[in-house]
């Protein structure tokens, strides 16, 4: 009698869990016609942040507001952005969607910090991140290989996997990477939804990922 009655109190606890996931999901959703898309750029010290400013230039206005995700002490990023905006602006004054904010979190890696460490520095990032994804709830994430896009990513998944938003995560691999992948795409190739690579041998090796050719 009381195996029946902790079996039917387990079943009735994930009936309530199913039906509050769906009602979360169905709450989440928008079927109202949209202008715009929210859309939020990793971006990362030097190369990473220009090629990723050059991919956000070929797309529309629609994609608004644009949340920019940098790592705490880089500040080059951060006057790339800000400059990149403002002649967004200057070309196109009339335009409504010129909103873009600019979010900071821990690095996951610094240059030569050791793998041991990283572990706990990457763990640390995500934690900061998950809040920041929650609050923003963007409908598409953008990044092109920064290790600051690991926890990010992981995050939005993770937005997702508990029914608060879908999340779409496209990652560019840098046009500098030829015949392998880096280490961030290695990680998110089985987690994005869309992988672009910039080189047909990438294409070879990965044939689940996309080739669209140069693309910055």
């Amino acid at each position: 009698m009381v195996c029946v009655l902790i079996l039917a109190a387990a079943a009735g606890a994930v009936a309530a869990f199913l039906i509050l996931r769906i009602w979360v999901v169905l709450r989440s959703r928008d079927f109202t016609p949209r202008e715009s898309l929210s859309i939020l750029v990793v971006a990362g010290s030097g190369g990473h942040t220009t090629e990723i400013l050059r991919l956000l230039g070929s797309l529309s206005n629609a994609y608004s507001p644009r949340h920019y995700v940098i790592a705490d002490t880089d500040e080059m990023s951060a006057n790339k952005i800000n400059s990149f905006e403002l002649d967004r602006a200057d070309r196109d004054p009339s335009n409504m969607y010129t909103k873009y904010y600019i979010h900071r979190i821990p690095r996951s890696r610094e240059v030569r910090q050791s793998w041991l460490s990283t572990v706990f520095t990457t763990l640390h990032s995500m934690w900061l991140s998950f809040p920041l994804i929650h609050q923003v709830k963007p409908d598409l994430v953008l990044c092109n290989g920064p290790g600051t896009c690991v926890p990010i990513c992981v995050s939005a998944l993770l937005l997702g996997i508990l029914g608060i938003k879908k999340v779409i995560i496209v990652y560019v691999e840098s046009i500098c990477r030829v015949e392998t992948l880096s280490l961030s795409g290695k990680i998110l190739f089985h987690l994005s939804d869309y992988f672009i690579v910039q080189w047909p041998a990438l294409k070879e090796k990965y044939p689940k990922s996309v080739y669209l050719g140069r693309i910055v």
